[in-house]
């Protein structure tokens, strides 16, 4: 195993987080043999039980076209048409720490598949059946996946991520950074940044011997 590891804190449903997709797919293959990978997941809005208003749909409306025109990611605008719909990412976090539990190296890219199916499919990700379809459609076996998924385990697992989150003070998603237990961690980025504003300055900061007094980038 590396020495020193990415920690990546996110939510499948932040729209940043789905525009930092590609890029920290990149990432994570291109140092993969130097840096490890911790998925955290934040819960941008866990529990969250109050409908959308018309209030709300404009502003996503609005971060959507800036995540669009920001990082070329598609939206499918027709989630909009949905008369109600209550914006709880716990089952969308929880579906990625059941990859984790089940294939640790499919968490990243079930993020991925997860928050793809949302934003550029208008599947809803609330919902445990749409979710495990998407899982199969991801590679996993349906039972096992559904099993995990509804376990108090990984129920658990997935408030302690929130709690971890909170702890460490984020504050935004996407959050990364990088660096050891032993010796600390480094800020990569606290937001979306594009792949070539990242790549080679953590190329130099492992270079330097990954120091954790400035960021690596």
């Amino acid at each position: 195993m590396p020495d020193h590891q990415f920690v990546y804190i996110a939510d499948p449903m932040c729209s940043w987080c789905y525009g930092f997709a590609p890029v920290m797919a990149a990432l994570a293959e291109r140092f993969q043999d130097r840096l490890g990978l911790q998925l955290i997941m934040g819960g941008l809005r866990a529990g969250n039980t109050e409908p959308m208003t018309g209030k709300d749909k404009d502003y996503i409306r609005g971060a959507w076209t800036k995540v669009g025109e920001a990082t070329g990611q598609p939206f499918d605008p027709s989630f909009f048409d949905r008369e109600t719909f209550i914006y709880d990412t716990e089952p969308a976090c929880r579906a990625v720490i059941t990859a984790r539990r089940l294939q640790p190296g499919m968490a990243l890219p079930m993020m991925a598949r997860v928050s793809r199916a949302f934003y550029a499919e208008a599947r809803d990700m609330t919902k445990a059946d749409e979710i495990t379809e998407v899982a199969e459609e991801a590679g996993f076996d349906r039972a096992a996946f559904t099993a995990a998924f509804t376990s108090p385990e990984v129920q658990n697992a997935t408030f302690r991520d929130f709690l971890i989150a909170q702890e460490l003070g984020i504050r935004g998603f996407p959050t990364l950074i990088a660096g050891s237990e032993a010796k600390g961690y480094a800020l990569v980025t606290n937001g979306y940044r594009p792949l070539e504003d990242l790549a080679d300055p953590i190329e130099r900061w492992l270079a330097a011997g990954a120091p954790v007094t400035k960021s690596a980038s």
